[in-house]
């Protein structure tokens, strides 16, 4: 067993990374590449910079590759995003410079995504790859991240096509399952809990963190940790931080977090941010860059509630974060944030600035309440959400699709 691998042991159990050896055996030296938009920035890097060295450790030749493009590709791409959650857009010129950019991409990656036993292709950003591998002779499967239960249907019937030709499918939940031509495959994503983001802090580290911002530890304090995104409704946070300041005095509010390289519309949300802060006392609009996981862990656990008070959410890995970390979530009622935060005993699902308030006043009045729904949270990503477990659903589907094995897998 590698070392890594052991040390998840440690925290998942040794029966877990033991099935990880087995899955793994008869697929080492399978050739396996990743393939998304960007490498910083955003929930699917994080995941891929753990998971892709852990099949590697495991046997597998894994890779990960990163598309090159345009301002106006991401432009695109973003519009495709903001579609599939449910959003009405126009798209013009951005679709030519897409389509192109995936031929251009196609080009350069040709020699290794046709060599390749396997591709995981995530969202839309690289999906028009796989109609120029016409040599292609590995499996490819769709890994959708996105909320794409009521998608924008002029967008869905253009990408449709270019995903219905994969192999297979993953989408985070069932009700993201789109009708596709192909086998599907639901997988929620994970968090690994030995990456800088999720391991232990000493108390001074989180105490220096607070002093470098601002922030009173003697005052309660709330938290949201996302990109700054419509769909993450940091506007609709601060409406709710205003109405439970009024009961609750003192209360301090943090907004922190960065953009993504495929992200073009985040830095108007963040001036929108920033100005309806600057009205306010205790409302602290923290940019950091894209590697300051360790200031983002010390934040999780200086606070006393985290929100995700999201819109829409394909998951929402700052959730799973904060719970791994104790502290309960006001999560919005959408999404993979359902899968994750369960009413009334790892935090609370809300609907609208006035029901997070609410909560918010709630948890910050009954701390023995705030510290079990912490210890359930913890206990509930420790069973579910941990990157053993993907890893472990990502090599089944590899089994399937490659050995095919729909119904079960024999293992030495």
């Amino acid at each position: 067993m590698s070392p890594r691998l052991a040390d998840h042991a440690v925290l998942a159990g040794a029966d877990v990374a033991r099935q990880l050896e087995l899955l793994a055996a008869p697929l080492r030296g399978l050739k396996v590449v990743h393939v998304n938009s960007t490498r910083r920035g955003g929930g699917v890097a994080e995941i891929l910079e753990q998971l892709v060295p852990l099949m590697g450790e495991l046997g597998l030749e894994a890779s990960w590759e990163v598309m090159e493009g345009t301002p106006l590709f991401y432009r695109c791409t973003k519009q495709f995003h903001n579609a599939l959650q449910g959003q009405a857009v126009t798209l013009g010129e951005e679709v030519a410079a897409y389509e192109q950019v995936n031929a251009d991409n196609a080009a350069r990656l040709r020699r290794e995504l046709e060599a390749a036993d396997v591709v995981f292709v995530h969202d839309p950003q690289p999906a028009a790859l796989l109609g120029h591998m016409r040599r292609r002779r590995g499996k490819w499967i769709w890994r959708c991240h996105i909320d794409v239960s009521r998608p924008f249907r002029p967008v869905w019937r253009y990408l449709r096509p270019l995903v219905a030709g994969f192999d297979a499918s993953i989408f985070s939940l069932a009700d993201f399952a789109q009708q596709l031509p192909h086998p599907m495959f639901l997988i929620p994503p994970s968090i690994d809990p030995l990456a800088e983001k999720n391991i232990d802090l000493p108390p001074e580290e989180v105490a220096a963190c607070c002093e470098r911002y601002g922030i009173d530890r003697g005052r309660p304090l709330a938290l949201q940790v996302s990109r700054f995104d419509r769909f993450k409704d940091p506007l609709g946070v601060i409406r709710a931080f205003t109405m439970a300041r009024a009961f609750v005095p003192g209360l301090q509010l943090v907004l922190a977090g960065g953009g993504a390289a495929d992200d073009p519309e985040g830095e108007l949300v963040l001036s929108a941010v920033q100005a309806a802060a600057r009205k306010l006392e205790d409302v602290h609009v923290l940019l950091l860059p894209d590697e300051a996981h360790r200031t983002v862990n010390a934040l999780q656990r200086a606070a006393d509630v985290v929100l995700q008070k999201s819109i829409r959410e394909g998951f929402g890995l700052t959730v799973t974060e904060s719970l791994w970390k104790g502290r309960p979530v006001i999560g919005g009622d959408t999404g993979g944030i359902r899968l994750q935060v369960v009413d009334h005993q790892t935090g609370f699902l809300v609907s609208s600035p006035e029901g997070a308030a609410l909560r918010l006043r709630y948890l910050l009045h009954y701390g023995d309440e705030r510290q079990r729904m912490g210890e359930t949270g913890h206990r509930h990503v420790q069973q579910n959400f941990l990157i053993t477990r993907q890893l472990r659903e990502y090599l089944t589907v590899i089994h399937a699709l490659v050995r095919g094995a729909p119904d079960h897998i024999e293992l030495a």
